[in-house]
């Protein structure tokens, strides 16, 4: 039996597994690793500037296509408890990233050594598995246990704990006979497929909301295909926006309390039956449940059995992988389709589709500074059909969620559940890395683009090119926004006058020299008649020198955003709406 050490062990188990990429920071308690990595070769690594930043970048590439699954480096004590925010946003999204941290020696755990933290313990609430592995020959059970848990039910992360000692320590282990372990996913049954079907035919106005577990599970075709079988609308989430094109005729818009399209709410309003696929009803979805369960009939299908019933109860629950569940559908509905058994839907998926020609908000603005809107109309003018989004939260995620098109499955990547800031810069280059040939678009508001701007030399260093769109206001726009209510506006200003570049005015922070310091190329436009060439000089500067490119969009300091506090029949519209076709000339549809 070949003899090794448990690192290199490690290492040849991650190859074996797929992986060819890691991010992350070495120390002195994850060394062996490294010298394993390095000894071994055919998996490339990317030197982060901050371990939450190699972690984001393993979500971002896992994101990026099927089957992937990121993996971030670190080392012991603070190493791991950086990657907390990475795991929970990775668990919150049913991502899975593999997270490995170097370790004290086992015999000083309990010692209060240097950077020695239980850090089982910590990461526990957020993953799938964590675990400090004490006996070197157990390493290579632990990672086989953990690329099994990350693909199997619903996906997520794992992280993997190795003290020192463990890793030097010599074990017989055969790479040649490894194998990785059988994936389980839930599957619907015929029986639950045609009943799910049967009341589906019973209603007179129904949808079909596609959650991102239809993402996870590579089944947009074959929702687009149902879909399409059966004529019933379907509403995207924020997390499953790309599975059907939003120039479908049957993409009736997303539905929220904030991310949300005029006409995909009101259409939802209107409707009496919803099938939600691969979704969570998360609240910013939902709004009340009162108005959002009110006269319809729900059946819910998810990879997770606790997830039935967890925001409110369905009519009807099948556990099942969204793929499996949506082979049946397409099966039955085609049969029923060649029998002439299936409704004919074509007047509602019209009254959808009328909505969506005249519900629209307007992006069309020509003042300065700018408004946000113009932003994203000429963000649609710039970036095609294959353009990747990758953004998290705040007005800029919000706003460009409302008035964006998508047009393919992962190609909104977006953290949803956790939303943290500063999430975006490192996820975009994990997303450029996964695909390289790929544009990649970020999008960020300002104090998103300051929490994490040091990884944009990760960037510059390794040629990982894409093109991040700043909005900057200056302030927290969101938190403001929802500081409205308390008649306050506290502690969300971030305007002061820069010494060192006093013609940016108060917009503070010089985003352009602390880009072009990290190695990147940065444009700023103040004036909304420029952009759209800026965007196209971006493209260009990104091809030419393989680095991020910053476009920074001075906008106008406030600019309330359409959102409601907590129905979704009570979007307050804060801006002037488009009232004619040169108020939204990017629409999906034209403005009738």
């Amino acid at each position: 039996m070949p003899r090794m050490t448990a690192a290199r062990a490690a290492v040849e188990i991650l190859k074996r597994e797929g992986i060819d990429t890691a991010f992350g920071v070495p120390g002195a308690a994850i060394n062996p690793l490294y010298a394993a990595l390095r000894a071994s070769g055919g998996i490339e690594h990317k030197l982060a500037r901050h371990v939450e930043g190699a972690s984001h970048m393993a979500e971002g590439y896992t994101r990026t296509k099927p089957g992937n699954i990121g993996v971030c480096i670190g080392t012991s004590g603070p190493a791991g408890t950086d990657m907390i925010t990475g795991l929970y946003s990775a668990i919150g999204d049913s991502i899975p990233i593999l997270c490995i941290t170097g370790q004290a020696p086992t015999a000083r755990l309990h010692k209060e050594d240097f950077q020695a933290v239980d850090i089982q313990s910590i990461a526990k609430p957020v993953t799938k598995m964590a675990m400090t592995v004490l006996e070197p020959a157990q390493v290579p059970g632990a990672l086989q246990q953990a690329f099994h848990l990350m693909r199997s039910g619903r996906p997520g992360p794992v992280l993997v704990d190795l003290p020192l000692d463990v890793q030097l320590a010599e074990i017989e282990f055969d790479p040649e006979t490894y194998e990785p372990l059988p994936v389980h996913k839930p599957a619907a049954t015929r029986r639950q497929a045609e009943k799910a079907i049967r009341m589906l035919g019973e209603s007179e106005r129904p949808l079909i909301v596609a959650g991102g577990g239809i993402i996870n599970a590579d089944a947009s075709d074959l929702l687009v295909e149902f879909a399409e079988l059966t004529g019933i609308p379907v509403i995207p989430t924020l997390m499953g926006w790309g599975t059907i094109p939003d120039d479908h005729e049957l993409n009736a818009g997303m539905v929220g309390l904030q991310t949300s399209h005029r006409y995909g709410n009101a259409t939802f309003l209107e409707s009496d039956f919803v099938l939600g696929i691969g979704n969570r009803w998360a609240n910013r979805h939902t709004g009340g449940l009162d108005v959002y369960t009110k006269d319809r009939t729900f059946v819910h299908v998810d990879i997770e059995p606790t997830q039935i019933g967890r925001v409110f109860a369905p009519d009807y629950g099948i556990v099942s992988d969204a793929k499996p569940a949506l082979e049946l559908f397409v099966e039955v509905a085609r049969e029923l389709k060649a029998a002439g058994k299936l409704p004919d839907r074509s007047a509602w998926a019209a009254s959808a589709q009328e909505k969506k020609a005249t519900l629209q908000r307007r992006t069309h603005f020509d003042t300065i500074p700018m408004k946000p809107q113009r932003v994203y109309e000429e963000m649609n003018r710039a970036f095609g059909p294959d353009t990747r989004y990758v953004t998290t939260i705040g007005l800029s995620q919000i706003a460009g969620a409302q008035m964006l098109h998508v047009y393919k499955p992962r190609h909104w990547i977006n953290c949803g559940q956790a939303g943290p800031l500063g999430w975006t810069v490192p996820a975009a280059l994990g997303v450029a890395t996964a695909d390289p040939d790929a544009q990649v678009v970020a999008l960020s508001g300002d104090y998103d683009f300051q929490f994490m701007i040091e990884e944009l030399a990760v960037g510059a260093q390794h040629k990982i090119p894409y093109v991040h769109v700043l909005v900057n206001n200056s302030y927290l726009g969101l938190i403001r926004q929802a500081q409205r209510m308390f008649e306050i506006d506290f502690q969300v200003n971030l305007e002061f006058e820069n010494i060192n570049s006093p013609e940016i005015g108060v917009y503070g922070v010089d985003h352009v020299k602390v880009a072009e310091g990290l190695g990147c190329k940065a444009i700023r436009v103040t004036d909304p008649a420029e952009l759209g060439a800026a965007l196209e000089q971006a493209k260009k500067l990104a091809a030419e020198h393989r680095v991020p490119v910053v476009v920074e969009a001075i906008l106008e300091r406030v600019t309330n955003i359409s959102m409601s506090g907590n129905d979704i029949d009570k979007v307050n519209e804060f801006e002037e709406l488009a009232t004619e076709p040169g108020h939204a000339p990017t629409a999906i549809s034209p403005l009738t």
